[in-house]
């Protein structure tokens, strides 16, 4: 019965912004480090960021550092993270998973295209 449905992903331009979110159920949401991956066409996972179960550590991926922002609101059992200044090699479907590997939990994936 767990559940991560993510959220926000879309078209935008090269430069541009988006947030996406992940709507968690099912578990003690804020027990849980939470970590967004990534899958470019043709390419294999990347792990773009996580963040510790109080939200007080982060890690990225050297490539979005700068640009992307990790965040957590416990008590609506989201995570979020926040792209800015994106480029047309962030084009991907970007997955939440909890934990730091890849055998926690997954959700559906949530498209996202930078494009002129």
């Amino acid at each position: 019965q767990v559940q991560l449905v993510e959220s926000g992903g879309g078209l935008v331009q090269p430069g541009g912004s988006l947030r996406l979110s992940c709507a968690a159920s099912g578990f003690t949401f804020s027990t849980y480090a939470m970590s967004w991956v990534r899958q470019a066409p043709g390419k294999g996972l990347e792990w773009v960021s996580d963040i510790n179960g109080g939200g007080g550590s982060t890690y990225y991926t050297d490539s979005v550092k700068g640009r992307f922002t990790i965040s957590r609101d416990n008590a609506k059992n989201t995570v979020y993270l926040q792209m800015s200044s994106l480029r047309p090699e962030d084009t991907a479907v970007y997955y939440c998973a909890t934990g730091r590997t890849l055998k926690g939990y997954w959700g559906q994936g949530t498209q996202v295209t930078v494009s002129s």
